[in-house]
C-alpha cells in the first residue's frame, strides 16, 4: 500500500470520527422529550339512604362486582313502619267515606224517609179539612175567629212539614251530590299518596346499587345506626374511564378539546404491546378549563415574558381499557 493511499485512509477515519464526535454532542445535548403525567380515573357513585334507620345486614364486601338493582344493604326504622300503619288505615277510612257517597243511603234508610213523607202529606191533608170545617164554621158564626186561626196555621205548619218531608225522602233517593262524592274521592287519592311517600320511605331501608360496578367502599356495618343522607357503599364503574392531565397553556394546543393523542400505562404490560411490555391507548380530549389561580401560574423565562397558567385537561379512552384503575399513572410522551 503506497504511502498516498495510508494518508487518504487516515483522513477518512479521522472525518468519520470526527462526525461521531459531533453526532455523539449532538445527541448528548439533545432535551430530553417532555413527558406530560396523568391519572386514571372512573365514576364514583356514593350511595346513600333517604330515612335514618339502622343496619340489619350488609350484603357486600370491596372488591364484589354488582349490577344495577344489586341489594347492597338492608336496614330497618320502626318510625318508618309505624307511619305505613297510620297511613294505610287513613286511606281505608277514606276509600269507605267515598264508597259511602257513591252509593247513597242505604234502601231501609230510602223507605223511612218515604214512610215519614207520606205520613207528613196524610196529616197535612187531615189539617186542611179541619180548617176547611173549621173556616165554614166560622162564617156562620159558631165558631171563634181565634179557633178558625188555629186552624189555619196547623194546615200550614203540616203542610210545610209535608214539603220538608218530600225534600228529605227525594235527598236520601237521589243520594250524595256530585261535590261531595268528588271531595271524597279527592281524599282518597290524597291520603293515597302519603301511603305511597311512606312506602318509597321503607323502600330506602333496602338499598341498591343504581349502577354496575365495583364495590370500592364500604362504610357500613350491622347494627349501626346511619343517619340519613350518610354514604354507606361506593360503586366504582370500571367502563365509565378518563384521565386528567394538567397541561401548562403553552403545551395546550396539543391537546386542544376533540385532538386525539397516544399514551402509555405504565402498570399494565401486553405482551402484543412493543413499548416494552407496556398498554399503550390512544385518547380523546373532551374537556379542558383552567385550574384555580394558586400555584397554577409560571413564568415562561426569568424576568421577562409573560406567566403561563395551568389547565385540567380530560380525556376518554377511544375503547375501554381492560385492567385500567382509577389512580393508574398515565404518561404522556
Amino acid at each position: 500500500m503506497s504511502a498516498k493511499t495510508r494518508k487518504l485512509i487516515a483522513i477518512v477515519a479521522g472525518l468519520l470520527v470526527l462526525a461521531l464526535i459531533v453526532w455523539g454532542f449532538r445527541i448528548a445535548t439533545r432535551p430530553a422529550p417532555e413527558v406530560f403525567q396523568g391519572q386514571m380515573e372512573a365514576q364514583e357513585t356514593d350511595i346513600a339512604g333517604k330515612v335514618t334507620a339502622r343496619v340489619v345486614e350488609v350484603l357486600v364486601k370491596e372488591g364484589d362486582v354488582v349490577q344495577a338493582g344489586t341489594l347492597l344493604v338492608r336496614m330497618n326504622s320502626p318510625e318508618v313502619e309505624a307511619k305505613l300503619a297510620q297511613a294505610t288505615a287513613a286511606e281505608q277510612a277514606a276509600k269507605a267515606v267515598a264508597e259511602k257517597a257513591q252509593h247513597g243511603a242505604r234502601p231501609q234508610e230510602i223507605e223511612m224517609a218515604r214512610m215519614q213523607w207520606q205520613r207528613a202529606e196524610t196529616a197535612a191533608e187531615l189539617a186542611r179539612i179541619s180548617f176547611s170545617r173549621v173556616d165554614g164554621l166560622a162564617r156562620e158564626g159558631l165558631v171563634a175567629a181565634q179557633k178558625r186561626d188555629e186552624a189555619e196555621a196547623n194546615w200550614k205548619a203540616s203542610r210545610d212539614a209535608a214539603v220538608a218531608a218530600k225534600a228529605q225522602y227525594d235527598m236520601a233517593r237521589i243520594g250524595a251530590r256530585n261535590e261531595d262524592k268528588a271531595a271524597a274521592d279527592a281524599q282518597v287519592r290524597q291520603v293515597a299518596g302519603v301511603v305511597a311517600e311512606v312506602e318509597a320511605a321503607r323502600a330506602e331501608t333496602e338499598l341498591r346499587s343504581p349502577v354496575a360496578g365495583e364495590v370500592a367502599k364500604v362504610l357500613a356495618k350491622a347494627g349501626e345506626l346511619l343517619p340519613q343522607g350518610v354514604a354507606v357503599a361506593t360503586v366504582v364503574d370500571l367502563r365509565d374511564q378518563w384521565v386528567v392531565l394538567n397541561v401548562r397553556e403553552d403545551r395546550l394546543d396539543r391537546f386542544a378539546i376533540g385532538k386525539e393523542f397516544d399514551a402509555i400505562l405504565p402498570a399494565i404490560s401486553s405482551a402484543d404491546d412493543k413499548g416494552g411490555g407496556r398498554r399503550k391507548a390512544r385518547f380523546k380530549v373532551y374537556y379542558s378549563a383552567p385550574l384555580p389561580d394558586f400555584a397554577t401560574w409560571r413564568a415562561t423565562r426569568g424576568g421577562a415574558g409573560f406567566d403561563v397558567r395551568t389547565f385540567e385537561v380530560r380525556a376518554r379512552p377511544l375503547q375501554p381499557i381492560e385492567g385500567a384503575r382509577p389512580g393508574m399513572s398515565v404518561l404522556v410522551e
